[in-house]
């Protein structure tokens, strides 16, 4: 089917272009102005045409350098006047920044020190009647303290700049890394580097600063059921038959109190100590063949590996409150078990968030 249209391309005259500029003029009369090019339909290349545009250059001034003058003249919209705000004007208990990253140093258990990419998360509250925060100052007073400050220091100290600088009267911070650890294999005398991860969280709110230290800790879980109904088969029909056992992940939160230090090594020990089939770095036969003696002998549901974290963590003086969050990602079912159990208010929650147990795959 043909569809007769205008000729798109066809000559524009001379009284066409001068009606057009004539329609920008009445605009302009009528209130419009460069001003308010974004709130409209009229494009930049078209807005050349009205009175007064300036003369642009499209070449970047490569020996442009600015003054105190020029720099107070910038326009600043984030921390402009409540008359700016969009939307209600509300407290946000958040603003801030996500997947920071830059070197922090940290201290080993013992002696030494260790320089690891670190991920951080800043944040602070924001009032009612303020429009934002400049985010770059969180990103400043990191660096500022990065090179000469350790773990929780570098937090506290980026902490104290940055609610000064935002006036803010809560703020968190969490910086999250892989933490190195070499263990040894089980039989065959070799050694390898265990990852873990780990974030540190201080939180600000209403005066009163809480310490929190979260771990992923990466085990294997063999189901009880399982291996007895194995045994069963082989004890009562000669039937060869297999428990099963899967990656499983427990992440532990636990809020610091007192004033002795709690390494990465002691939390890491902590968990080993409570539930003992941590997955293997370096294997040879006669180390796989020690793992599976090893589940045999420790074999766990997801509530006994909660309640075994718990005991452990309790058992420590150098912790507070503190939170399991255990996921046993099965094998035998397309489901995974999972179990949380909290100990004091710090992370009582009524609600779960919908994606907290996939953030619990263990990818390698």
């Amino acid at each position: 089917m043909n569809i007769h249209t205008r000729k798109l391309e066809s000559d524009i005259s001379e009284s066409e272009v001068n009606q057009a500029i004539s329609v920008l003029h009445k605009w302009m009369e009528q209130g419009g102005g460069l001003d308010r090019l974004n709130e409209t339909s009229v494009p930049f290349e078209v807005a050349k045409f009205l009175p007064d545009y300036p003369e642009l250059t499209d070449t970047y001034p490569n020996d442009f350098k600015i003054d105190s003058e020029y720099k107070s003249s910038l326009p600043d919209l984030q921390n402009g006047p409540s008359s700016l705000i969009k939307g209600s004007n509300q407290e946000i208990q958040h603003v801030g920044i996500s997947n920071f990253k830059l070197p922090i140093r940290y201290e080993l258990r013992g002696s030494g020190e260790r320089t690891l990419e670190t991920s951080v998360t800043g944040s602070v509250s924001l009032g009612a009647d303020k429009k934002g925060i400049n985010m770059s100052r969180i990103m400043r007073s990191f660096y500022k303290h990065s090179e000469e400050q350790f773990s929780f220091s570098v937090i506290e100290s980026a902490l104290n700049d940055y609610k000064k600088d935002l006036e803010s009267f809560d703020a968190r911070i969490a910086m999250k890394f892989s933490f190195p650890m070499k263990v040894n294999s089980l039989r065959s005398n070799l050694a390898g580097y265990q990852y873990y991860d780990i974030s540190l969280e201080l939180i600000d709110q209403n005066g009163v600063r809480t310490k929190v230290i979260h771990i992923d800790y990466v085990y294997s879980s063999t189901c009880p059921c399982s291996l007895e109904l194995s045994e069963h088969a082989r004890k009562t029909r000669n039937q060869l038959a297999t428990p099963h056992s899967q990656r499983s992940v427990a992440r532990i939160s636990a809020v610091l109190i007192g004033a002795e230090r709690l390494w990465f090594e002691d939390l890491i020990e902590a968990c080993r100590d409570a539930v003992p089939t941590e997955t293997q770095v370096m294997v040879k036969r006669e180390d796989e063949q020690a793992f599976a003696e090893l589940n045999a002998a420790n074999p766990i549901f997801v509530e006994d590996a909660a309640r075994l974290f718990c005991k452990a963590l309790k058992s420590d003086n150098r912790i507070g409150d503190f939170q399991i969050i255990a996921s046993h990602q099965e094998s035998l079912h397309s489901h995974d078990a999972i179990s949380i159990l909290t100990e004091g208010p710090t992370f009582e929650n009524v609600s779960i968030d919908p994606h907290q147990f996939t953030t619990l795959l263990h990818r390698g």
